[in-house]
């Protein structure tokens, strides 16, 4: 366990901030934390009858390409996991789920960061109109689950949430 000494809080923006948190370490040294804070995400496995997985293809910016991703989202201030799920399914894809499940939670990089990422298995889906933010610019891609198992092994698939996404339909039942 690390002891907080101190925690400031150095830059507040829409989607994260940041802070330096000074901390004793077991041994007694002390060590500079920066800590990522996010309120959390929800990514989805969108599976149609036929078993194709419905994606997102997108730019982001942080790593400079173009990304197939599930589709996923930043959770509202109080919202529920499962609420926001169905509704980034329909903004990114134009999709409703008739059964949405939920898999599993899990941290994205916490080594420097708090964000928890909420899993879900979207089913019985309804076509729509999709319905993006603004700033997003986003194509649906709907791919069958052997391609994408391919792709990751491949490096054509490289989002962690996607990655994990993708590989629990292996041992679902």
């Amino acid at each position: 366990m690390e002891k907080t000494l101190e925690s400031k809080r150095v830059y507040e923006g829409r989607i994260i901030n940041l802070r330096l948190d000074s901390v004793v370490l077991e041994n007694g040294n002390t060590a500079m934390r920066e800590v990522v804070e996010h309120p959390g995400a929800v990514g989805i496995v969108a599976l149609k009858e036929n078993g194709d997985i419905v994606m997102v293809k997108q730019y982001r910016k942080a790593v400079e390409q173009v990304l197939l991703e599930l589709p996923a989202g930043k959770l509202e201030q109080g919202e529920d996991p499962a609420d926001c799920a169905a509704r980034e399914l329909t903004e990114e894809t134009g999709y409703t789920a008739g059964d949405l499940r939920y898999l599993v939670s899990f941290y994205t990089s916490p080594g420097f960061s708090n964000e928890v990422m909420h899993m879900f298995l979207a089913t019985d889906l309804k076509e729509g109109k999709n319905d993006p933010d603004d700033d997003e610019m986003v194509e649906t891609v709907e791919i069958s689950r052997d391609r994408a198992i391919d792709m990751i092994l491949k490096g054509e698939i490289k989002d962690g949430k996607t990655i994990a996404g993708i590989l629990l339909l292996g041992i679902l039942k």
